[in-house]
């Protein structure tokens, strides 16, 4: 099957996860797309092919003969799609030979222009892949589920590429961050694995933020207004004035690079009862500490003011950084720098702005960092991806088996 082919077959598959779910999968139409995939790897000859309970689906590419003992590498990628816009009814578009301007999505009046995504220019003689305007298209992460299927369908069908046992793995539930609560690594059997889930052509990233969120609910007193005086407490107030505790550029619209954040992502109340939520994010652990001291400082300061019962700060870490994992380990960022040189892609190594099933990953025994997919703009109406570079992920992938054979 060719990669476009595949990767517009996988976008019709409507995967949205929900963080308000108590399931796992969180949406039973994941599982409709990790039942698919099971499918197709058996028909492209994969062994080991499971599905466990928790929709986890994880194949095998056995060993090229005289490699058995080459280290068992893994790829890995995630079906849902974001909760923050529609991924049903996905309407692909076609951008040929793209010339650098501005591109109407859809042939509507929404137009993704090169002044807001300059690095839109990067991709100048590509074909693109939009949206229509209306739903985001899933390149996050189905590019990557689709690349690492085509380049296991090129190494179980061109027997000359020599390779050690390649191990597949794609998951549910990474977009609302429980992508591998139940995955089982020991299962898995990888030393080493990559996912495949970045951004922009050349992107390697084996550095994340260190993950917190941050619930803060506010009782208030409600009293008739007309007889409120000294006795009404709006927990909308509170709420307010907590938020105006923490540093307004310490907020991720004024942060790039290394720079941590606060990011208000929900707010709701009413006199009675209001919440605030947080994500806090820093790749330096220590910084991110003093954040969730700063929130614990400002919850307690509000609950000296106008009584500890007013305020509750609910703190939970959700990740870490992955350097720590996966620098003892060079070789693994060293192949795969190698694996893109020979693909014909310049390496752009970065800190993500955010993580990956494979921040987590590490810190379960199995140092995971992330290779690009070639999409951009993900979670909203914005989003593309280039063929051109979906096809550079390939040749880095089936690089990538290559290199590590020769271990």
């Amino acid at each position: 099957m060719e990669l476009k082919e595949r990767f517009l077959k996988y976008v019709a598959f409507d995967t949205q996860s929900d963080e308000n779910s108590i399931t796992f999968p969180s949406t039973d139409k994941q599982l409709v797309l990790l039942r698919a995939l099971r499918d197709e790897m058996i028909e492209l000859g994969m062994t080991e092919v499971t599905m466990d309970s928790h929709g986890y689906v994880m194949g095998t590419i056995e060993a090229s003969e005289g490699y058995e003992n080459a280290p068992v590498i893994g790829f890995i990628s995630h079906v849902d799609t974001s909760p923050d816009m529609s991924g049903a009814a996905v309407k692909p578009q076609f951008v040929p030979s793209y010339d650098g301007g501005d591109i109407a999505l859809g042939g509507g009046p929404v137009v993704m222009r090169v002044a807001d995504f300059p690095d839109l220019k990067f991709y100048e003689g590509h074909t693109l892949i939009t949206t229509d305007g209306t739903t985001l298209l899933g390149a996050d992460d189905k590019a990557g589920v689709a690349e690492i299927m085509t380049a296991a369908e090129h190494l179980l069908t061109h027997p000359e590429v020599k390779h050690g046992k390649i191990r597949i793995g794609f998951t549910p539930d990474e977009e609302i961050g429980r992508g591998v609560d139940y995955f089982d690594v020991e299962a898995f059997g990888a030393k080493y694995a990559y996912t495949v889930d970045g951004g922009m052509e050349g992107e390697l990233e084996y550095e994340n933020f260190n993950a917190a969120s941050a619930k803060v609910e506010f009782y208030g007193r409600n009293i008739h207004p007309g007889t409120a005086k000294d006795k009404l407490i709006n927990s909308m107030h509170l709420a307010m004035e907590f938020d105006r505790l923490l540093p307004p550029h310490w907020r991720p619209e004024h942060t790039e690079g290394y720079e941590g954040f606060y990011h208000l992502v929900g707010m709701k109340g009413s006199v009675e009862y209001a919440e605030l939520s947080y994500i806090v994010r820093d790749h330096d652990r220590a910084k991110f500490e003093q954040k969730k001291e700063l929130l614990t400082k400002a919850a307690e300061w509000m609950a000296a003011k106008y009584g500890a019962e007013q305020v509750k700060l609910t703190l939970k870490d959700q990740y870490y950084n992955m350097r720590e994992m996966v620098e003892p380990h060079p070789e693994i960022i060293d192949k795969a720098k190698e694996a893109m040189e020979n693909a014909g892609v310049t390496p752009i190594v970065k800190p993500i702005r955010g993580g990956t099933d494979g921040s987590r990953l590490s810190y379960m025994g199995l140092p995971c960092p992330n290779l690009f997919t070639g999409g951009q703009n993900f979670h909203g109406k914005f989003e593309f991806i280039s063929l051109e570079s979906m096809y550079a992920a390939v040749r880095t992938i089936v690089g990538l088996a290559q290199l590590w054979a020769e271990e």
